[in-house]
């Protein structure tokens, strides 16, 4: 089979990678075309384009590129005349992938279009079910809550749980103890508060110096900063003052040992609560961007692990709640063992519901079996 897979960011790059290896194993024949990342492109045959050329993230990034996302468009078009896959493979990434499987779909190629990791459709323009079921051919969702709301539309799909799980197992053989991780950043023997205040500047600039404001209520704890690769340190250092730690890419190995943690709005809420840290999530769009979010969104919270359990398992602090007062009184209820082996319980609701390890397989073994019918017809 000819498959050509199209992921947008990191995260779709890892899920899609993982899923590759998979279909592997199941199509010796398989032959890969990819627009990806480092980690797509070690399974592939080809690369079409890397992420570092196509993700644009935030409106004026996308404004500011426009005639090189056009350019993609196109590009994109005539590779998938010119290959002629038997299936294309979508991973996220809505504002390209949905133009691309439109075009696929009026096109003269037969190729089957599977979605993998859908468009968040149940939080905002809900109606795009329908165009997400029109231009595809089989749809595979990572969120429990997702089969319910395509039901609702009188529209099938395949839950095959989140790939987070099968990512998480790779790496957690490999982190580090207690003992390296004080050894190697010069911790002191203090509890661990782990601060994640996203892996983007502007996250960065507005959840960082509001999680700051902590420190100095809770003396017998050290917090470390779990910081972005991607962001050079000069810009922690704007708030940190020197009085605590930054670690790059460690994040996992963090939060391994952390007691509790202050974490941005994102898959991170999700990661920390996979590591078993009780949490106080935060989220500061800006003033005018949350009065207009309220009007647009269409969900009870803004955190994966509330919106999968269903109530609020973890507190959310949003924009004016995001403050010195509301952060220490949160945090300091962590702390207190009632409230953590009540999140403890929750949490182990939470895995569950997630479907445990083996995503990667599940999707790409249904995929197949899809491939050979319709191979036959």
């Amino acid at each position: 089979m000819r498959y050509y897979i199209i992921a947008g960011e990191a995260s779709g790059d890892l899920h899609a990678a993982n899923m590759m290896k998979q279909l592997k194993l199941r199509d010796p024949d398989a032959y890969f075309r990819v627009w990806g990342g480092d980690r797509m492109q070690a399974e592939a045959d080809e690369l079409a384009k890397h992420i570092r050329e196509t993700s644009f993230m935030g409106v004026f990034a996308v404004v500011r590129h426009l005639k090189t996302i056009k350019a993609n468009f196109k590009f994109c078009e005539e590779d998938l005349m010119a290959f002629r896959p038997d299936v294309l493979i979508l991973i996220d990434n809505s504002g390209f992938n949905l133009r691309i499987a439109k075009f696929v779909k009026n096109s003269t190629l037969s190729t089957r279009i599977f979605y993998y990791i859908l468009p968040q459709a149940w939080a905002w323009k809900r109606k795009r079910v329908h165009t997400i079921q029109g231009w595809t051919d089989r749809r595979f969702a990572i969120l429990p809550f997702e089969q319910v709301f395509y039901k609702s539309y009188g529209y099938e799909l395949d839950y095959v749980g989140h790939p987070i799980l099968d990512s998480m197992a790779q790496r957690k053989a490999g982190l580090m103890d207690i003992g390296s991780l004080r050894s190697q950043y010069g911790l002191s023997d203090k509890p661990i508060i782990a601060l994640l205040p996203g892996s983007r500047k502007r996250e960065i600039r507005t959840k960082l110096p509001k999680m700051l404001q902590v420190v100095n209520h809770f003396p017998d704890h050290q917090f470390l900063i779990a910081g972005s690769e991607t962001i050079d340190i000069s810009l922690y250092d704007q708030y940190t003052l020197g009085n605590v730690k930054v670690i790059f890419g460690k994040t996992y190995d963090i939060l391994s040992h952390a007691s509790a943690a202050l974490v941005t709005s994102g898959t991170a809420t999700l990661e920390t609560a996979l590591f078993r840290v009780p949490q106080v999530v935060c989220y500061k769009p800006g003033f005018v961007t949350f009065h207009l979010l309220k009007h647009i969104i269409s969900i009870k919270y803004i955190c994966m692990v509330n919106l999968i359990l269903d109530r609020l398992a973890v507190q959310e602090l949003v924009e004016g709640d995001l403050n010195e007062k509301r952060m220490v009184r949160e945090l300091q209820a962590l702390l207190e063992p009632d409230n953590r082996k009540r999140i403890l319980a929750d949490y182990d609701e939470l895995e569950s519901k997630l479907g445990g390890e083996g995503a990667s397989e599940r999707v790409a073994q249904l995929m197949i079996e899809d491939l050979k019918v319709h191979k036959k017809d």
